[in-house]
């Protein structure tokens, strides 16, 4: 949520006009705004010129709102295609998104820092630097806390319209999902390789949205969710459980490193499951579900890829 205060000295023959209008299209006036976010309120002097951001999902929005950044987190492996233009020497490089590089980030001359998820823990040392804002998302309000996002962004930087535009679109797409999955009682488990281990995402998570928007019943009640690399399961535990469905998250892809789920599943216990036969195994983007999941064109593709397999197995 944003509150702005505008400059009160005006040019004598424009005040009737600006008591009228709360802005005018021809005079630029000094602009505060008092942002509201995770961890309180932050006052900014004006719309920011100089924006640093320690988070994935952040990047992705501004980058579909249409916004430039100055500076950004420094792996350049954790980027998706569609987000590789901001690993470019242009950008400054704020140091990884759990250990930024305060040095480098007091000597920016920035003037707002965006943490979010697993930057925000940095939230207090960063607001010391310069005027930061948490943006991270409550996966239990998953689809309403990015769109909100969307719109405090939009509102930061002048890009209201832009902002409606890609809630509508969100609007529309999770619409059509749940169209499509209207009367889906087939049960799915979102699981999670991780260096040769297992692990098993629920409705609480990071692609929750599986569960509650698209209407797959998990196999297990309880799941607990606070951890990255999913609740530890085994081979044995898919094939008793026997999803109809398997949505794969490869995190070891998703971390920068190389994907090795494809052949850790191909093994007889899981092929023995209804999910592996009947070719309902869907490997999600590894960057997209697990680092950049509160982004915009991220929650699209993923959005895309999991009614693709839908439409796919209903032929």
């Amino acid at each position: 949520m944003i509150k702005s205060s505008r400059g009160k000295k005006i040019a004598g023959a424009l005040v009737g006009a600006v008591l009228a209008w709360s802005v005018s299209a021809s005079v630029a006036f000094a602009q505060e705004i008092t942002v509201k976010h995770a961890q309180g309120e932050t006052v900014l002097k004006d719309t920011p010129k100089r924006v640093l951001v320690q988070d994935m999902a952040i990047i992705d929005i501004l980058d579909a709102l249409g916004v430039d950044m100055t500076g950004n987190i420094s792996n350049a492996n954790l980027y998706p295609d569609y987000l590789k233009k901001y690993t470019a020497d242009s950008y400054i490089k704020t140091g990884v998104m759990q250990e930024p590089d305060y040095e480098t980030i007091a000597g920016a001359n920035a003037d707002l820092m965006i943490v979010a998820s697993r930057s925000a823990a940095k939230y207090k040392e960063l607001s010391r630097i310069l005027p930061t804002i948490n943006l991270t998302v409550n996966n239990q309000e998953f689809l309403p806390n990015i769109q909100k996002n969307i719109t405090t962004l939009g509102e930061i930087f002048g890009k209201q319209a832009r902002a409606a535009e890609m809630n509508a679109a969100l609007d529309a797409k999770f619409n059509e999902l749940r169209s499509l999955t209207a009367e889906n009682d087939s049960t799915a488990v979102v699981l999670v390789t991780n260096a040769g281990k297992l692990g098993i995402y629920g409705p609480k998570s990071r692609v929750g949205w599986i569960f509650t928007e698209a209407g797959f019943k998990p196999v297990l009640e309880g799941i607990d969710d606070r951890f990255h690399g999913g609740d530890t399961i085994s081979f044995e535990f898919l094939l008793e459980h026997n999803p109809d469905w398997l949505f794969v998250i490869d995190r070891d892809a998703g971390t920068g490193g190389g994907g090795a789920a494809k052949k850790l599943l191909d093994n007889e216990l899981v092929s023995q499951t209804t999910a592996w036969k009947k070719d309902q195994v869907v490997y999600l983007n590894p960057l997209e579900s697990y680092l950049v999941m509160h982004g915009y064109t991220s929650v699209m593709n993923l959005t895309d890829a999991v009614m693709s397999a839908i439409k796919t197995a209903k032929q």
